[in-house]
């Protein structure tokens, strides 16, 4: 036994190494499949936006790709082109000549050597097909949806949003964590409690209301509200405020600085990745948001964001699932890149901003 002790643990961290290499590889097939199944529907998307419809209309099957029938000019005329085997070996050839039982056929190849004879219902061959994606869907859709405008329109809805969500947020979450306010936990459970309130409920006050004033028709009242702090973001904040270390405030509190030069040069440099998240899921929120659009800029076609515009758009066109289509990818590209860009940022802000303690 002790001479096969040094084996048997070689033996043995031989198995353990393969049991941890067949538990990481099955967690990484089981996160690849889940990936795979989340993104299918962008995949779709993608292929869609990119067929002829009109040729695709023809086909018996959809293709999975955007696939168009193959054709071959000749002499100033196109010819399709099928799948026929000649002396047991299939070839690509343009049918010139369909006939009963003897059809003539040209080589695309070779068409100096002219028309082959084939025997057989040509109407029973597969006709090939080639990849050919349709680039002028986006710039058709780009055309008639107006996207310059309706991506002007959105940004400055969704970055003033941003903005006005930032600045009264970060005040408000900041004097729940740290000032003592008379009643401070009942205020915030009021507040919190409001996320339970559907918009529906508020929706006609709220409505009559801006139509008081006149801001109806105006982009007023999908950017002003974010000034007034919501509970979301107040919470996510507060929790943030609270885990970071009181010894700096009140070192700076030492050194002279007041309230807001705290809140300035100490809270919000160890708050950023709390505050890019806030910052990512309102834009997301402003970038999606279709009811309040809808209602306060109706018949306002120059003031409408992306999402009303597109939605029109698809009304009209219904018809067309490749504009469609591609009018629903060119509106994701932007919120997609700034997720990832904001996502990188994030990530260095948890390390820039650790504090040990």
């Amino acid at each position: 036994m002790a001479a096969n002790s040094p084996q048997m643990q070689i033996s043995y961290y031989q198995a353990r190494q393969l049991r941890r290499f067949g538990l990481t590889a099955l967690v990484t097939l089981f996160t690849l499949l889940l990936l795979s199944v989340y993104l299918m529907p962008f995949a779709n998307m993608m292929t869609v936006s990119l067929r002829d419809v009109l040729a695709v209309s023809k086909l018996k099957e959809v293709p999975l790709l955007p696939e168009v029938p193959s054709v071959y000019n000749y002499e100033g005329k196109d010819y399709p082109v099928f799948q026929v085997t000649i002396d047991s070996e299939p070839k690509e050839l343009a049918l010139v000549k369909p006939g009963r039982q003897v059809s003539q056929f040209i080589d695309p190849e070779n068409p100096d050597a002219g028309f082959i004879e084939w025997e057989g219902n040509w109407r029973q061959l597969v006709q090939v097909q080639k990849l050919a994606p349709r680039w002028e869907n986006f710039e058709e859709a780009w055309t008639q949806v107006r996207f310059p405008l309706l991506f002007r329109n959105t940004l400055i809805i969704a970055v003033v949003g941003v903005i006005g969500t930032l600045l009264s947020c970060i005040c408000v979450a900041y004097a729940f964590a740290r000032f003592p306010i008379p009643g401070k936990n009942i205020l915030f459970v009021i507040l919190i409690s409001t996320i339970i309130l559907p918009n529906q409920v508020t929706l006609i006050p709220t409505y009559i209301f801006f139509s008081e004033i006149n801001w109806t028709g105006t982009w007023l009242p999908l950017m002003i509200p974010h000034f007034f702090a919501n509970a979301y973001n107040v919470f996510l904040l507060r929790q943030y405020f609270l885990t970071l270390p009181k010894e700096l405030e009140d070192a700076a509190m030492v050194d002279g600085a007041g309230p807001l030069r705290v809140l300035l040069q100490v809270i919000i440099p160890q708050s950023w990745p709390a505050i890019v998240a806030v910052a990512i899921f309102h834009f997301v929120f402003a970038w999606n948001d279709f009811f309040a659009p809808l209602i306060y800029l109706l018949g306002k076609r120059d003031l409408q964001p992306i999402s009303v515009g597109v939605q029109v758009f698809n009304a009209r066109y219904g018809s067309r699932p490749d504009l469609i289509q591609a009018t629903s990818l060119m509106a994701l590209v932007l919120p997609v890149i700034i997720f990832f860009l904001a996502q990188r940022f994030f990530m260095r802000g948890v390390v820039i901003t650790g504090v040990e303690k």
